[in-house]
Parts: structure tokens; sequence; C-alpha cells
């Protein structure tokens, strides 16, 4: 069997949330602008992406406090299109979660099963109250989609490792991709979002649950420790900007 051939970061655009919801209840009234992007997973047995970002059309309207700036050239669509694909080439989505930042891409990317914790599903559908707005997009359950539900670790393709991180929300989901020619990434989603936050095992202010959280947290160092992938954080600035962007790739020559 082969591995991956090559990934690539998609932009999604930036939102903006409080210094409290990234460390912990810690900062309170700072404002943080902060990245969000998608990971399109190239692989012989199909093209794969690990969530899909917001819809800037229901952010304005439900979470407009979160000043959402989205071009156009960052949608799921248009980044797709960058990489050489169409939404109908994807064959398949992995929701980490399905809080409205990784999930607002899925209703364009009609032709692929959408790959989520069963947990999770069941969460987003009937959410307690604290998490509505987290889960103010439904656009992922268009009448087209279809789902596979795992319910625990697993591997859905020849060396594309699903690792069942809850904490962040009851069924968040972390990615590990084995590359051909290239060390594997680890996608940790929001178990965690700054790497000062990933050393003092600080999750998000925003959790369901946080004894869950903290130990994801180390389970994430025990992985990474174990395979010697390159841990990348979703939502840090600074971090981000360090990254390539697609068109360029990790794996193969890049």
């Amino acid at each position: 069997m082969a591995k991956a051939t090559a990934v690539r970061l998609l932009d999604g655009g930036t939102l903006v949330i409080d210094q409290s919801h990234i460390t912990w209840n810690v900062g309170c009234g700072n404002p943080v602008r902060f990245p969000v992007y998608s990971v399109l997973v190239e692989h012989p047995e199909g093209l794969l992406v690990f969530d899909t970002g917001y819809d800037l059309d229901l952010v304005n309207e439900a979470l407009a406090f979160e000043l959402p700036e989205q071009t156009s050239q960052q949608t799921i669509p248009e980044q797709l299109r960058l990489c050489g694909y169409e939404p109908a080439d994807v064959d398949a989505v992995v929701n980490s979660h399905l809080h409205f930042d990784h999930c607002g891409g899925n209703k364009h990317l009609t032709k692929a099963t959408t790959i989520v914790h069963s947990e999770e599903l069941r969460e987003a559908r009937t959410p307690e109250p604290f998490e509505r707005l987290g889960y103010a997009d439904r656009g992922w359950d268009h009448p087209a989609a279809t789902f596979s539900l795992v319910d625990g670790d697993c591997e859905i393709a020849d060396g594309v490792h699903l690792f069942h991180t809850p904490g962040h929300t009851v069924g968040h989901l972390s990615m590990l991709v084995e590359l051909e020619g290239g060390d594997p990434l680890l996608f940790m989603a929001d178990v965690t979002y700054t790497p000062a936050a990933y050393e003092k095992d600080q999750q998000a202010g925003f959790h369901h649950d946080p004894v869950a959280g903290v130990r994801s947290i180390r389970r994430i160092k025990r992985i990474a420790k174990e395979t010697g992938a390159r841990l990348f954080f979703t939502h840090d600035m600074d971090v981000f900007h360090t990254y390539r962007l697609a068109p360029e790739i990790y794996g193969g020559q890049g």
C-alpha cells in the first residue's frame, strides 16, 4: 500500500477571539486575530480534506463579533482550484469536530463522504445551551451529505490515522498523516491552540470536558514523540506565518 503523496494547507481567512478563549480563561479583554485553515491530503486511495473552515455569510449573520476576514480566494472551492482540483474531486471530508470554523465548507463538497465521530454528530445535532454558538453552522447536514461514523482511533487510508482526542468537544478527532518522502504530519485541530499553551497543557477556554481536554494534550505529546511527527497548530498567527500554504506542498519534493 502507498502512503499520502502530498499535503497542502488551504488558507481560509481569519477570525477574532478573546485571549482568554485561547489560554484557558487567562488574559480576558485582549482580542486576538487567528488563522483558520483546512488540510488537503492527496492519497492514492482518494482526495481527502481535514476540516473546511468557516462560511463567511453564516459568521457575519450569527457570530459577527468574531470579525471575519475572508477573501473570495480563501473559500474552499477556490483553494481547491488553486491546487488543480474541483470540489467534486474530493472523496472524503474528515471533520475534527463540527464547530462552525471547522465545517463551513462542507456544503461545497457534496460528492464527499463526511467522516466524523459518532458522538460529535449527535452533539452537533442536539447541542447543550452553552454549545449552540459553536455549533451554529448546520450546513454540513445538507441533503446530499453521507456520513461514515467512527467511535475511536482508526486508520481511514494507508498511513492516515485518526485519534479520538475529546475535551474541546465530545467527539474531537486529530489526524496523523504518514507521507511518501517526508516525515509524518500531526494535525491536532483544537486540542490546544498555540505552542505556548501546548507547553503548559493549557486548552482553550471553551471546552466540553476540561479533564478530558488536558489528557488529550498529553496524548498528542505522546503520539508526536512516538512517531516523530511534525505538529501543526491550528489557531496561532505567528506559527501560521511559518507554514507553507497551498499550492505549496508537504511531502514528495516539498
